[in-house]
């Protein structure tokens, strides 16, 4: 069994997961964003 297949199986078992990390990389990718936008100015 591949670590593929036991998440596969996983989620099957638990449908709300599913949500919940799309939900978590949504925010993650937002925060990227951010911060790479957030610049500073160091120096004169």
């Amino acid at each position: 069994m591949s670590a593929k297949d036991s998440m596969e199986d996983y989620l099957a078992q638990n449908p709300r997961m599913i949500g919940a990390l799309f939900t978590l990389l949504l925010l993650l990718s937002q925060a990227g964003t951010v911060v790479a936008g957030s610049s500073t100015q160091v120096g004169p």
